[in-house]
């Protein structure tokens, strides 16, 4: 979807962009509009057919009647085309709108973690809605306010060129020139409208940063501070929206000023005309009527240019936050991953995150096929930079990650995340069902195998307890359940994915004490036949692992067996004799290796 990035400043383009995907829809309704309008204006043409009719001003005409049917087939044709109109827009615009949502949220979900690291939720989410809604009102701004009036311009001008050339040529004149004013003056609004869409994305990600960290909120008991910065977020929106609106008003008093004194010019024209026989009484209604339709419409297209404007520059500001490249996308001759035993190598990586000391330092390691490696190392050391770095959630800046000697960057990334299971310390669960957060890493996945699954990572007991079963909702981030249950569903997400390559993030450090052994036991079993690393900082998760891997400052320290390494000489045995005598099965490992 980063063909979008094409338009992150080009609003105009970016509209157009679908619309062209309904053309024939947009056509009927074009059509519609126009032939509306042209017998809306025909239809004043009628009126001055009747009074002159009436007035006998036109010599050898009595019968009226032909003209009321005239008026009367152009009202019929005039309401009946905006109804067709009206009702194919409705589906028409609505689904202009749910295709943009669908291509915005797919192409924001596409960018890589450090996007989201630099921005609230919320306002991404609600520049979304923003975007939909400015270009579902821009639509229905152009269909219904400014296109009309701007067809219907041109026609009553046309018309009083019947009566007189110079009069419709001063209705031009005046037409074009309060038409460019204002619409330059409403352009020069444009940074207010900008700064109001961004105060107004700012509420919205205040509001959700708020909620989706309410628990935090209350055992601090910072209510009243969020609240006071919340009003001030507010305030700031609220601010930025009374100037917006202001200026719009400005804006209309302008125009109806001009207005009032156009029409009685025009009015006083017309009555001259009649008074030197230079104009029929149905001609100097007709002059009238015309004339006030062209200030009324150029007071209505003034009106929707200024709004159009301000929505263009919600929609401009949106795409512009929205529609950011993604930093991580598949390379152009990308092919799945072949499935193999799952060696995964490291060929002196060097990574780093933005602003910050290298991360990683020209580190290599390789691991075998069904090898258990354990990683230990301080905070900070590149244990969970080297765990992101092989599911490619970030780009190593220089060397290569191998899994089955297939470079990770030039392999697609959804056979890549396919072949990984990843089971996190801090358990991520969607606000659904049980059933449908464990079928998550199989979305095909039968009920039978879904249960395999739960029985495998000892979920069977809790959830057979629960009133409503699977189909139980977790909450928000899966608050509903404990921190055990919730690594123990991660576990059979796990389990249910069967993929070749394990990646555990301290993947029972929550689990109570009762139900530990069980869990290990289960671990074990998952990680039986597969290429596993593992995140741990106690003895008792790694005793059964092949190696163990002690990082510092992103460089490998020491690499054995976990009993070799506590028995060898160097940093990591010096941490175990100051720390611990006698060595305990569940030592912290991660504090051993900082010393």
């Amino acid at each position: 979807m980063d063909k979008l990035c094409h338009y992150t400043h080009r609003p105009l383009a970016f509209l157009l962009h679908y619309i062209k995907r309904q053309p024939i829809s947009h056509t009927i309704i074009l059509t519609c509009v126009l032939a509306a309008v042209g017998f809306s204006v025909g239809t004043q043409y009628g009126v001055k057919l009747v009074v002159d009719t009436l007035s006998g001003g036109t010599p050898g005409v009595t019968n009226p009647w032909p003209a009321f049917a005239v008026i009367a087939a152009f009202i019929a044709a005039d309401n009946f085309l905006w109804r067709v109109a009206g009702v194919i827009a409705s589906k028409t615009f609505v689904q202009v709108t749910g295709d943009l949502r669908s291509d915005l949220f797919q192409h924001l979900i596409g960018h890589a973690p450090s996007y989201f690291a630099d921005r609230l939720g919320g306002m991404l989410t609600s520049r979304i809605t923003a975007t939909s809604n400015a270009v579902f009102t821009i639509e229905n701004m152009f269909i219904w306010n400014v296109l009309p009036p701007c067809v219907a311009t041109f026609a009553a001008i046309g018309l009083v060129a019947m009566v007189s050339v110079k009069m419709a040529a001063a209705l031009m004149a005046v037409a074009i020139v309060i038409m460019v004013v204002i619409f330059r003056i409403a352009a020069a609004g444009k940074p207010l409208h900008h700064d109001f869409a961004d105060r107004a994305a700012a509420v919205d990600g205040e509001a959700t940063d708020v909620v989706s960290n309410i628990f935090m909120v209350k055992t601090f008991g910072g209510i009243a501070h969020e609240l006071g910065r919340f009003a001030a977020t507010l305030g700031h929106e609220m601010t930025a929206r009374r100037r917006s609106i202001l200026y719009l008003e400005k804006l209309r008093l302008l125009h109806a000023s001009i207005t009032v004194v156009l029409i009685f010019g025009l009015l006083a024209w017309a009555i001259a005309l009649w008074q030197r026989k230079l104009a029929t009484p149905g001609q100097v209604v007709l002059v009238c009527t015309l004339g006030l339709s062209v200030l009324h419409a150029t007071r209505d297209l003034a009106v929707a240019l200024v709004e159009a404007t301000q929505h263009m520059a919600r929609l401009s500001e949106a795409i512009a936050t929205l529609l950011v490249p993604h930093r991580i996308q598949d390379h152009r001759d990308a092919r799945p991953l072949a499935r193999g035993k799952g060696k995964i190598s490291f060929e002196d990586v060097s990574f780093s995150y933005p602003g910050n000391l290298p991360t990683l330092d020209r580190f290599s390691l390789e691991i075998k096929a069904g090898e258990h490696l354990g990683l230990v190392g301080p905070s900070g050391a590149g244990k969970s930079t080297l765990v992101a770095l092989l599911q490619r959630l970030y780009d190593v800046q220089s060397g290569k990650i191998l899994i089955d000697g297939q470079d990770v960057s030039r392999v697609t990334q959804q056979s890549l995340h396919d072949a990984i299971a990843f089971v996190p310390q801090d358990v991520s669960l969607f606000h659904r069902s049980l059933r449908d957060n464990i079928r998550y890493a199989r979305p095909d996945a039968s009920d039978k195998d879904v249960w395999k699954a739960i029985t495998a990572a000892h979920c069977d007991d809790f959830i057979t307890e629960l009133p409503l079963g699977l189909d139980t909702i977790v909450g928000d981030r899966g608050l509903n359940l404990s921190g055990g249950q919730r690594q123990r569903i991660a576990l059979a997400r796990a389990f249910l994915k069967n993929a070749p390559i394990l990646l555990l993030d301290e993947a029972t450090s929550a689990l109570d004490h009762e139900s530990e052994e069980a869990i290990q036991e289960a671990s074990i079993r998952l990680m039986r036949g597969r290429t596993v690393i593992a995140i741990a900082h106690r003895l008792t998760t790694l005793r059964d692992f092949d190696r163990v891997v002690v990082l510092s400052r992103g460089k490998l320290v020491q690499i054995a067996a976990p009993d070799t390494l506590i028995g060898s000489d160097g940093r990591f045995k010096d941490g175990l004799r100051q720390k611990l005598r006698p060595v305990r099965a569940d030592a912290d490992l991660g504090q051993l290796a900082a010393s």
